[in-house]
């Protein structure tokens, strides 16, 4: 799996994002115009604060949408079966995409194909492709994945 690499733009984020919130987070990233924070699980709640207080600060602050999400286990998804992997995958690109929902996910060779109607698919690939190569750097990034596909 590459190694990840943060220019200096998402290290303010992170930096940012850790004096608001007090949760730490290592991976940070860009999808449809919004900021995303990945931390682990417990600490979802405590990073957005009581009544979204955190996230609409960070938001003010950096003027541009901000979702926090559940960090994935690498380690979970490196160990798992060809089942836990594509669970993992699919929830971790379910809580990015949300709302858009998709069909079945299949994984395997380092490729993810996901199905869905002609709609989902259009709102996920987006204008130009645009989000459909946001995602897969994104899954790139985060699993090692080498090809996103839409069938």
């Amino acid at each position: 799996m590459a190694g990840k690499t943060i220019d200096m733009q998402f290290m303010r984020y992170i930096n940012l994002f850790g004096r608001i919130s007090k949760v730490s987070t290592t991976d940070c990233f860009v999808y449809n115009g919004a900021i995303y924070f990945a931390v682990p699980k417990p600490l979802v709640m405590q990073a957005v604060g009581k009544n979204g207080i955190n996230v609409k600060r960070i938001s003010e602050t950096l003027r541009k949408r901000i979702r926090v999400i559940s960090m994935p286990s690498r380690d979970k998804f490196n160990a798992g079966s060809d089942d836990d992997k594509k669970n993992i995958l699919k929830s971790f690109i379910e809580e990015i995409v949300s709302p858009i929902e998709f069909g079945p996910l299949e994984f395997s060779e380092g490729t993810v194909s996901i199905s869905g109607t002609r709609e989902q698919k259009a709102m996920m690939i987006g204008r130009d492709r645009v989000r459909q190569t946001e995602l897969q750097d994104i899954l790139s990034r985060t699993f090692g994945v080498k090809e996103l596909k839409f069938i």
